[in-house]
């Protein structure tokens, strides 16, 4: 029946987290105590170059602005290393995100670890692999290669997954009970991003309904996920 009276839905404000990569913002477990020791150890490195490899969605970017941050790092791109990141590393620290994402400029990637050798700075760089299954051609470069410090960071286990949720539930000031979080935990895929996208997703749900977060919310948007969705279509 209609009243005369239009229809509203209550739409959530996009109050999503605004992505702070902060040194605080870091959740610490065992997959990524390596990496985040090396952050915290800054500068004293074991060599001047460091690679940070692991898989997509393990945390590799947020470790790498959290460096940026501590060490006020320039940053290059991958596939194009020119006279400018040249000058910056010898001034000071520079960062290289996705190193293996993309063709890689080997000659300015070989210059550019020369001049941080030489000015005593730091490169580090992130990638899915380390540098000896880089796809790399020139033979002065794979011997720079050989020498980086190798640092991996692993998929977050379910205790480190289930510690990053529940952080990220508390930044929205959402309170969700232990056990919808390990129940979420137990069927999402071990990535930051997919746990980032889920929070995201059931903080709006919850808003849209005027509920909760509840076990049913939580297999609903899970459901979603198994359904075929990726966490970006969430």
């Amino acid at each position: 029946m209609n009243t005369g009276r239009p229809l509203f839905r209550q739409l959530p404000l996009d109050l999503a987290a605004d992505g702070r990569h902060a040194r605080e913002d870091l959740v610490v477990g065992a997959s990524n105590a390596a990496a985040v020791a090396l952050i915290d150890g800054w500068p004293d490195w074991p060599a001047p170059v460091v690679v940070l490899a692991g898989p997509s969605g393990a945390g590799k970017s947020h470790m790498g602005a959290v460096w940026r941050e501590r060490s006020g790092a320039a940053t290059a791109q991958p596939g194009h290393i020119g006279q400018d990141a040249l000058e910056a590393a010898a001034r000071g620290p520079v960062f290289i995100d996705d190193a293996d994402s993309a063709p890689l400029d080997e000659q300015g990637l070989f210059h550019l670890i020369n001049t941080v050798r030489g000015a005593g700075t730091h490169l580090m760089m992130t990638a899915r692999r380390f540098p000896a299954s880089w796809p790399v051609a020139l033979a002065d470069l794979q011997s720079r290669l050989k020498a980086v410090a190798l640092v991996e960071i692993g998929e977050p286990d379910d205790a480190l997954l289930a510690a990053i949720m529940a952080k990220l539930f508390a930044d929205r000031q959402v309170e969700v009970e232990p056990h919808v979080i390990d129940f979420i935990v137990r069927r999402i895929e071990r990535s930051l991003a997919t746990a980032i996208a889920v929070v995201d997703r059931l903080d709006r749900l919850a808003l849209e309904r005027k509920s909760r977060i509840s076990r049913a919310l939580a297999s609903e948007v899970v459901n979603q996920l198994d359904a075929g969705q990726t966490a970006l279509d969430l």
